[in-house]
């Protein structure tokens, strides 16, 4: 497990795209997209359609890895508003005994408004508490640090003399924007103006290596936030490899 710290409270990132949240003994998790391939067959683009397996196949994986009690996905559950209904029998056979198992929370996306826990869990729009909002898409003016997803966002790094793109956490003062999770999900640059604009700067993309954070820093204008006055919102920018 990889510490990374946000706002008073400690994390583990546990995979390319999944926190641990001891205090809560909770897994975050966002844009699974489940269901996407099948999404993609009814508009004559054929791919494989095991995804939703896959991904909730590493999801129980990292249940069974932590522990955890509660699971969090934080929106964009399922590729499309009929994907809920649509998943693949022997994924919403996996999907029913963990949520039957677990705490199971949904936060709406821009992709699934209208999910319903038919296999499952409960529904909310966001969620609050510890002093943080859990929602899928961040929001510049929120009052209070919030964690989401929405932008799947990657960073390219250099890998034995190529450049390679990987998955990666968005870290500001206020604002933890989690990488994709679901397994044929694609990703936005960590430096995108669209994610500049919801986190602002000092900011830093974030992977975990091993037993250690890999820290990158953004590129991102400074933004006072109000109402923030905490020294640890100030985050140190470190260089690759520090």
């Amino acid at each position: 497990m990889v510490p990374l710290l946000f706002a008073h409270h400690r994390f583990d990132i546990v995979a390319p795209a999944a926190l641990y949240w001891p205090a809560k003994n909770a897994l975050l998790v966002a844009d699974l997209h489940l269901e996407k391939a099948s999404f993609y067959a009814r508009q004559g683009q054929m791919l494989p359609p095991y995804d939703s397996q896959a991904t909730l196949a590493e999801l129980a994986d990292l249940v069974g890895e932590t522990g955890a009690t509660t699971v969090f996905c934080l929106g964009d559950n399922y590729h499309d508003g009929e994907g809920e209904a649509r998943l693949e029998p022997e994924a919403a056979k996996q999907l029913s005994a963990m949520t039957a198992a677990l705490e199971w929370i949904w936060i709406t996306g821009n992709h699934d408004r209208d999910v319903a826990g038919l296999w499952g869990g409960t529904v909310v729009d966001e969620w609050t508490g510890e002093g943080l909002a859990l929602r899928h898409e961040a929001t510049a003016g929120s009052e209070l640090p919030e964690i989401s997803g929405h932008y799947h966002p990657k960073v390219r790094i250099a890998v034995r003399g190529r450049h390679v793109a990987r998955r990666c956490f968005v870290r500001g003062r206020h604002h933890l924007i989690l990488p994709a999770f679901g397994s044929l999900t694609g990703g936005m640059a960590a430096s995108d103006p669209a994610i500049e604009a919801c986190v602002g700067g000092p900011a830093e993309a974030i992977i975990g290596l091993k037993d250690q954070p890999v820290r990158f820093p953004l590129p991102f204008a400074d933004r006072a936030i109000e109402k923030i006055d905490d020294p640890q919102f100030a985050l140190p920018l470190v260089t690759t490899g520090q």
